[in-house]
């Protein structure tokens, strides 16, 4: 046998069985996100990638080569979970430049860069709702299969727009280069080519639909909260989602293109900036959850101060828009509309995300309603009953703050060791 051969398989047989070792956590506190406590002197059995037992008390192996991790003085939840963001880029005043001048390769490199950041910010799931180079699939299976650090990612591929709307690629470009595109750019108009793109996108690999049901702050056009699909549109894409076992999330500023989206069957409204109470109550009675990305607008509103960060059509639309959503959002979660974390992040930069946190609380949301919209919630809008809490059977995404967050919520923006299905990325 060739040695090289004969050295895979050693290195296959021993990460085999590295990887079903078992690891005791000692927890000092550990929230239970599920019943909503925070309780003390745990300990975590993890063998391979699941939890296998939590025990009262700080529990010893018989076995002394079993690896403990003493967190005893330190909070222990389970990995966090970011309904939006923008794995492949990262706005700077040259952003709108680099789509002509960045290779989807070099983009793809830089990415692994901002999965890597948002893995050791606590963040073990994210939900990719849109890539300006189409690579957020080939980043959710190079993290799957372990060629890059990263979170667990769910992808939208590209997002759906109609011509001229907020994800048409072609906007801003010169007349020479508009083209046309159409379902295969993720580009629509009726709904039969609504349901092209889904099935496109499905081809692709995606995972979830991402529509631009309004205009946008970031998109190089004037209006950014006009509705952009008719309801006949939205149903098609809902209806063709649903087919493949696929969610929609429906990015949305204007009150509506949001009620049209709803009426349409979305399962998310993003941003949801200029929602009404009419809007809020559609929301409830149709089961659509509210993903607020209250970081992305203080961001936005805080960069349109500063001259040529963006071009000059999106600053009055970033000045207007961004400092509203944090409003919206409180009165929102004061309505009773289902709120799933989620942040924007690649509006702002990568790791930064549990910022999220600090705003929700400040709008009136307790500490702990928000963990467990970035866990048990969000987990529930994605269907994975292995994700979203510490329970016996799920996957091991831990992870452990140097505070109690129901107390300092703002704990959670320096996570201090990360597990991820079994494996530890920061400790």
């Amino acid at each position: 046998m060739p040695k090289y051969l004969l050295f895979l398989i050693t290195l296959l047989f021993y990460s085999q069985i590295q990887q079903a070792q078992e690891i005791y956590l000692h927890c000092g506190k550990f929230v239970d996100v599920k019943n909503g406590k925070v309780l003390k002197n745990k300990t975590i059995i993890v063998e391979g990638k699941l939890i296998k037992d939590i025990l009262s008390g700080y529990q010893t192996p018989t076995d002394h080569s079993i690896k403990i991790i003493n967190l005893q003085h330190k909070t222990v939840l389970p990995g966090l979970i970011d309904m939006h963001v923008h794995l492949d880029h990262e706005f700077n005043p040259n952003t709108y430049i680099e789509r002509f001048t960045v290779n989807d390769i070099d983009a793809a490199l830089q990415a692994t860069n901002y999965t890597e950041k948002t893995l050791m910010a606590g963040f073990t799931t994210v939900r990719d709702l849109g890539s300006f180079h189409q690579i957020n699939t080939a980043l959710r299976n190079a993290t799957a299969k372990g060629y890059i650090i990263g979170p667990r990612i769910y992808s939208a591929g590209k997002a759906i727009g109609t011509t001229g709307g907020h994800a048409d690629p072609t906007n801003g470009v010169r007349k020479e280069m508009l083209g046309n595109p159409g379902p295969k750019q993720g580009v629509i108009n009726g709904a039969d080519e609504a349901k092209k793109a889904v099935r496109q996108l499905y081809k692709e690999g995606a995972d979830v639909i991402k529509i631009t049901a309004t205009g946008g702050v970031l998109s190089v056009a004037k209006n950014g909260q006009n509705p952009q699909f008719t309801v006949d549109e939205v149903k098609a894409i809902c209806a063709t989602a649903k087919d493949y076992d696929m969610h929609v999330a429906a990015h949305a500023h204007g009150d509506e293109g949001m009620q049209r989206a709803i009426l349409g069957g979305v399962k998310t409204i993003e941003h949801g900036t200029l929602m009404s109470e009419k809007t809020m109550d559609l929301m409830k009675q149709h089961d659509v959850y509210y993903v607020p990305t209250i970081t992305a607008g203080k961001e936005v509103s805080d960069k349109a101060k500063i001259t040529g960060y963006y071009p000059k059509i999106i600053v009055p639309k970033a000045a207007a828009i961004g400092p509203k959503i944090q409003g919206t959002f409180k009165k929102a979660y004061k309505k009773g509309v289902k709120i799933a974390f989620g942040t924007d992040a690649g509006v702002f930069p990568h790791g930064l995300n549990a910022k999220e946190f600090g705003f929700m609380v400040e709008a009136g949301m307790p500490a702990i309603e928000a963990i467990q919209s970035a866990t048990i919630v969000n987990a529930s809008v994605l269907k994975n009953d292995k994700i979203g809490q510490l329970t016996t059977g799920y996957f091991a995404d831990i992870i452990a703050v140097d505070e109690d967050p129901t107390i300092n919520i703002n704990t959670l923006e320096k996570v201090i060791f990360v597990m991820k299905e079994g494996v530890i990325y920061k400790n």
